[in-house]
């Protein structure tokens, strides 16, 4: 196990920054034991629509994010990856085509997090610092993922969640970014609440608390890591009609649809309430260099 340093945040960095996992509503683990990834080209994709809606909120709010994307995503709409780059915000791999990195060897997660980092780069013409596995799976499982990160020349990895949780997530792992195997690891934001450690990161989490509560639980955040409190998630959350896949089971579909109609509202209001940057900008890797 490499040695791990906890970094504080870069100087004069946001305290708070934004990221988004570009993903389609087809393409979410949740949904993997019924929508097969050879199946994939016969949706009608929503995620390039529903991104642009994103860096229009962005634009109306002066917010910078990072956007960890899917190289699928980025083969089909390299003109959403432009847009991204064109308007000021970080441009992060989400690996090719959202397997978890505990589904693969490392030589295939090599090979993955490769290829990602030199098809965005082709097409958005920005250096690609930053990976976000699906579904947080960095971990105790794979002890060689951040040395292959770092060897594919990625300075940073946003992959973990420390959280208790069923999919996902390490309660013990640290909460504050951390160097490791030569990068820096960055956790999404979690708060400590009558003794148990509790989401502060977004997604589903923001979707279904009181948004009062949610904002509580960044500002807690944000004064207790040592490093930028970092919020996500995803594209399709803004969008309350996409097709529904009856197929999945009731526990994933409640997950995914749980309060779609009302998430955009709440983002803008948390745009307007915090500063919100990129994460390479707030962790500067590799500024020492």
């Amino acid at each position: 196990m490499c040695a791990q340093n906890d970094i504080s945040p870069a100087e004069n960095g946001r305290r708070f920054t934004l990221s988004v996992d570009v993903e389609d509503y087809f393409q979410v683990w949740a949904f993997s034991d019924v929508v097969s990834r050879n199946s994939w080209d016969g949706f009608a994709l929503r995620v390039g629509d529903n991104t642009r809606r994103c860096l229009d909120l962005f634009d109306a709010h002066d917010a910078k994010a990072t956007f960890f994307t899917l190289g699928w995503v980025a083969e089909r709409d390299p003109d959403l990856i432009k847009a991204i780059v064109s308007r000021g915000h970080e441009l992060a791999s989400h690996g090719y085509d959202h397997t978890k990195v505990t589904a693969q060897t490392r030589g295939e997660f090599h090979a993955d997090v490769m290829k990602t980092k030199k098809l965005l780069e082709d097409i958005g013409g920005a250096d690609v610092k930053g990976y976000r596995a699906a579904g947080f799976s960095i971990g105790r499982d794979t002890p060689w993922a951040h040395e292959a990160l770092a060897e594919a020349g990625y300075l940073y990895s946003s992959s973990t969640h420390p959280i208790a949780h069923d999919h996902y997530g390490d309660a013990s792992a640290p909460q504050s970014p951390y160097e490791t195997a030569g990068l820096i690891e960055a956790p999404v934001a979690t708060a400590n609440l009558f003794g148990r450690r509790v989401s502060a990161a977004g997604g589903g989490w923001f979707r279904a608390a009181p948004y009062g509560f949610s904002k509580m639980l960044l500002e807690k955040a944000s004064k207790t890591l040592q490093g930028p409190a970092i919020f996500y998630f995803h594209p399709w959350e803004i969008d309350p009609d996409q097709p529904r896949l009856n197929r999945a089971g009731l526990k994933s579909k409640v997950r995914h649809y749980l309060n779609l109609s009302t998430m955009e509202r709440k983002l803008s209001r948390l745009l307007s309430d915090f500063s919100w940057g990129r994460i390479d900008e707030a962790l500067q890797p590799g500024a020492a260099s």
